[in-house]
């Protein structure tokens, strides 16, 4: 069973790494391994989704204004009546749009993906390349001026694209933030931008893996099951809140060379750290 302080460690970490783009599920797959936690590979398996349930609350507290697409209008004619914002109708939409690759190729392999790429080797390895990725994604991009500055004007096709990035996040180490800010910025989006088409996507991309996995779990939950998950979801959104608002003030002025440095020697370190682990054993 996990232990209240291994609940609150992990969301904490959830907190932080979901929106940073240094990988969530591979830093909770560390935590899990340095903590030897002894917990059933079905609950497991769905806690480590479900927890981004709470990343997502803070997500849609501080950005409500933005997503919401309802507003109560009143008019001498009318008086009080509901309209629907066109633009963030369209916004929406082209999230829709985004979500369709992963969730295609999430509903094919995803149990495939879990026995087969959950593992150290895997999430180091992950790490080091989308870290060298960051390194030289930014070094092309300090010549360039970015063509997409608002979610606005983000096309169709580059809305498909972005999908196309996330979709490589299924693999974890890779960071499902990461990989929509990358191929964001490789597209011509701004830092600002990207980030934040990247936190409006993880609205019904991690919500819809949360009922997934939530589904596929079934009805069996322990008490002490059911108050680990929300005591983790509320930590989750809580970090969240800080991990947000220090990135979107971090990139006013830096570049995202510094996470690109802090994979790779992450990376480096874990995959030292367990190959001589295995080795003595």
């Amino acid at each position: 069973m996990l232990t209240l302080v291994e609940v609150i460690i992990l969301g904490i970490v959830e907190g932080i790494t979901e929106w940073l783009p240094i990988s969530s599920t591979g830093h909770m797959l560390l935590v899990y391994k340095i903590f030897n936690i002894n917990e059933t590979d079905p609950f497991w398996s769905m806690f480590l989704v479900v927890i981004q349930f709470g990343a997502i609350l803070a997500v849609i507290l501080m950005y409500f204004n933005r997503l919401w697409p309802f507003h109560r209008v009143h008019a001498k004619e009318r008086g009080l009546y509901k309209v629907i914002d066109r633009k963030k109708l369209i916004m929406w939409l082209k999230i829709v749009v985004s979500c369709i690759p992963a969730m295609v190729v999430g509903l094919t392999i995803d149990n495939w993906i879990e026995d087969h790429f959950y593992n150290y080797v895997v999430v180091s390895i992950m790490l080091i390349v989308y870290g060298v990725l960051f390194l030289i994604v930014e070094n092309r991009n300090k010549t360039r001026k970015p063509e997409t500055t608002s979610i606005d004007s983000i096309s169709w096709g580059l809305a498909f694209m972005i999908g196309i990035f996330q979709m490589l996040a299924i693999i974890p180490g890779t960071s499902r933030s990461g990989a929509t800010i990358l191929g964001g910025i490789l597209m011509g989006m701004s830092r600002k931008c990207a980030s934040e088409y990247t936190f409006f996507l993880a609205v019904p991309t991690m919500l819809g893996a949360s009922v997934l996995k939530i589904a596929k779990f079934g009805n069996n939950f322990t008490m002490d099951q059911a108050m680990y998950l929300v005591l983790g979801m509320a930590v989750a959104f809580l970090v969240s809140i800080f991990a947000i608002r220090f990135l979107m003030k971090y990139i006013r002025s830096h570049d995202f060379k510094a996470f690109g440095w802090y994979r790779i020697v992450l990376g480096v370190i874990v995959l030292i750290a367990f190959a001589a682990s295995a080795a003595l054993a």
